[in-house]
This record gives structure tokens, sequence and C-alpha cells, in this order.
């Protein structure tokens, strides 16, 4: 009896052992993951996540403006540059590369934008879990909170963010659906601790520019790289086309080269400061 006795209680133990969690042994996030973040980051808006759809309609009638400066151009290059069509036809089509930047990084926040002004915000409410003025998006801070869908990350005005303090309180947060742009941040509960605001480093300063300066200075690059080229007296036709061609796609892949590297290497400095990266 008492071997039977401490046989079933060893099936029991057994039995109730809970299973370890495959998550915990598992690989490291990889490629997959990453594909996710990006296409959660793009669907989200892009580079006008976090902004109102009244400033994101506004810089895309100033995007609207360019395209079609960038147009005219390119039609003054093929009817007036005195070089052959091959000449001409590779001087106009590098003004194809800031009207393909635009229609990738801004024409997607506008359309958001645009669903956002017919659409109700939305509400959140989770407990704080931290909050700052720094963020690495132009003129935006970070506001993280714990709801019950799990940890919520919110780009915000950091006006909004003055009256978050510095303990654990319970947050409500209105936001637009598409552009997750937060129109009102409510506290609720005792506000006992004040929320220190450190400066901005320096290299958070670089990281938030460099979205912003990469594609100016790469389609500069390849245009000037190319047009320079182009007026200059270089014969046969065809051998002129393919040195502006060359020197422009050479120039372009240069400073995409550099902003990579630079890019990496900020993104490693912002990452040993911050908590997490902004999804």
């Amino acid at each position: 009896m008492g071997k039977r006795r401490v046989q079933q209680q060893r099936q029991v133990r057994q039995v109730r052992r809970p299973k370890p969690k495959l998550t915990a042994a598992g690989p490291p996030a990889g490629a997959p993951q990453q594909r996710k973040q990006r296409e959660r980051y793009v669907q989200s808006g892009g580079m006008l996540q976090g902004y109102s759809p009244e400033l994101a309609v506004r810089i895309g009638w100033v995007a609207a403006a360019v395209g079609v400066l960038c147009l005219v151009v390119m039609a003054l290059l093929l009817l007036l540059l005195p070089y052959g069509w091959p000449v001409r036809i590779v001087a106009a089509l590098v003004w194809v590369v800031p009207l393909a930047f635009g229609a990738s990084f801004v024409a997607p926040g506008v359309r958001l934008a645009m669903k956002d002004r017919k659409l109700e915000p939305k509400m959140v409410q989770g407990q704080l879990l931290g909050a700052s003025a720094v963020s690495t998006s132009l003129g935006l801070g970070m506001l993280m909170l714990k709801t019950r869908g799990g940890q919520e990350q919110y780009l915000v005005d950091p006006t909004k963010l003055a009256k978050v303090p510095g303990n654990q309180v319970t947050v409500m947060v209105s936001f637009t659906p598409n552009l997750r742009h937060v129109r009102s941040v409510g506290v609720m509960g005792q506000r006992l601790m004040p929320r220190p605001e450190p400066p901005i480093p320096p290299v958070v300063r670089r990281m938030r520019l460099l979205p912003i300066v990469t594609p100016v200075v790469l389609a500069a690059a390849a245009i000037l790289g190319a047009d320079v080229i182009a007026f200059l007296p270089i014969y046969p036709d065809l051998l002129h086309a393919a040195l502006a061609l060359l020197v422009g796609a050479a120039l372009a892949a240069a400073v995409y080269g550099v902003s990579l590297l630079l890019q990496r290497r900020l993104q490693r400095d912002v990452e040993a400061m911050m908590p997490g990266g902004l999804g």
C-alpha cells in the first residue's frame, strides 16, 4: 500500500508540473520580427506617425508642390539640353528620385491622415510605465502604458506630457486610429512625484534628423552627379549618358552607405539609453 501511494503521488506531481515555456528557450528575434515591425511602422504612417492629421496634410501639399517643380525641371531638361536624347533622358531621369522618396515617405501618411479626419478618435486606458519628452521622432515625446493587450507606446506632443507625473497612475489616451496621433492625455489618480525631464542627448538629436536629411542628401547627390556630367561636352552621346548615370548612381550609393553606417551607430547608442524601441 505504501509503495502504491508513493507512485500515485509521483504521477500527480508529474502531471501538475508546468511545462517549460518555449519562448524562453527560443531563438532571438530575427528578420521576421524586424519585418513585422517595419510593416507596422509603415501601416501607422511611417515618418508621419504620431503627427496630427492636419500637419500631415500640410506636409503633403508641400511635397506635392516639390513634385510639380521636379516635373517642370524634367520637362525643361528633355526639351532644352543641347545634347542627344540619351543624355537628356538620363539628366531628367534622376529627378524621379525625389518623386520616389515623396511617394514612399509622405504619401502613405497623407492617405492615413485623410482617413483620420473622418474617423472618431480611439480611447485606451492603462497604467503608466514611463513618459519622456524625448523620442526619435522630431518634435514628439514618448508615452508608455501597460494595457490589457500588453505594453503600448505612443508618440505624443511634449506639451501634453507636462501633467503626467513620475509615479504609477492610470492614464487615459485619446488617439487617431491610423496615424496614432494622441489628441489628449488624461491622468487618473494622485500625482505624488514630479517627472524630471533630462536634457536631450546629442545622439537623439542626430537620430531624429537622420531620416529627414538622408533622403534629401541622397536625392541631391544623384541629381548633381548626373546633371553636372550631363552639361559637360562629352562625345559620343551614349558614352556621355553612361558617364552621367554612373556618376549619379555612385554618389547616391556613397551617401546611402555612409547614412547606413551612421544609422547603425546611432541606433546602438540610442538603444543603450532607452529601454525599448518605438513600434
